[in-house]
């Protein structure tokens, strides 16, 4: 009987929709297909509807009538079910869409911070790893904090890890800051003098052979700061070092 197969058309449509919101997440039912499944259904109410009134109007036997009036109504039960489902199918897509796209920005966000990035460091444009800055950091807030005595390791164990680093002449630096601030003049010495050869264009390489003078007269080596003194205004002879080698000197004499 047609009607039946009407019904059994639709009620499979129903059992597929109850299965719906599992799939949406999937991204197989949208919208659009939701809608289309919407009309498609009502088109076939409408021709049982359509049904109906022509048994009405050519008086047909009740009991037909009663029979096309019972599958109306329950067809009208479905779509009113279908309908529900649809609805809680549409939102579960929308949410399903905001926390992808939500899932998606975070991510970029995330990579984002792992990325490489462009910085200016000591006046050079260079290329900073975020570990690489995080390291370099930790070994600063070290020395900030006055621990020099876990920061010269610090920054050891970065020039060790990072050589090639744009922070590598700082670090240097401070290395060597960290041991003359533990009285420790000969390592201080060793470090300072790394700076100004491996990076004698450093910003800090003129404060450097400042340092080292500083050493030798704290070791009671007068000639020899003597020397590092005349050297700053001979390497660097338009600096703030070179201005405070030749007071220095003065007062060495």
């Amino acid at each position: 009987m047609k009607l039946n197969s009407l019904r059994t058309t639709i009620l499979a449509a129903a059992l597929s929709c109850a299965f719906l919101p599992g799939l949406a997440s999937a991204g197989i039912f949208d919208d659009d297909e939701a809608r289309k499944a919407i009309l498609d259904l009502r088109a076939k109410v409408d021709a049982v509807n359509a049904r109906l009134d022509s048994k009405l109007e050519t008086k047909a036997d009740k009991g037909t009538v009663l029979e096309l009036a019972n599958e109306n109504e329950a067809l009208r039960a479905e779509i009113s079910k279908l309908r529900g489902q649809i609805e809680v199918l549409t939102n579960d897509l929308t949410n399903a869409q905001k926390r992808q796209q939500d899932f998606y920005v975070d991510l970029d966000n995330r990579v984002r911070k792992l990325e490489p990035k462009r910085m200016t460091v000591d006046g050079q444009e260079a290329t900073v790893d975020v570990n690489e800055q995080r390291t370099f950091d930790a070994a600063m807030a070290l020395f900030k904090a006055g621990d020099y005595k876990a920061a010269a390791p610090a920054y050891t164990n970065f020039l060790t890890n990072y050589p090639q680093s744009a922070f590598a002449g700082s670090a240097q630096y401070w290395l060597g800051f960290s041991y003359f601030a533990q009285r420790d003049f000969r390592n201080a010495i060793a470090n300072m003098q790394q700076v100004v050869k491996s990076y004698p264009d450093h910003p800090k390489a003129p404060d450097a052979l400042l340092n080292i003078a500083s050493c030798h007269i704290e070791l009671k080596e007068k000639p020899a700061a003597k020397k590092v003194l005349e050297s700053v205004l001979a390497k660097y002879p338009d600096t703030e070092a070179a201005h405070a080698a030749k007071n220095r000197l003065a007062a060495l004499k």
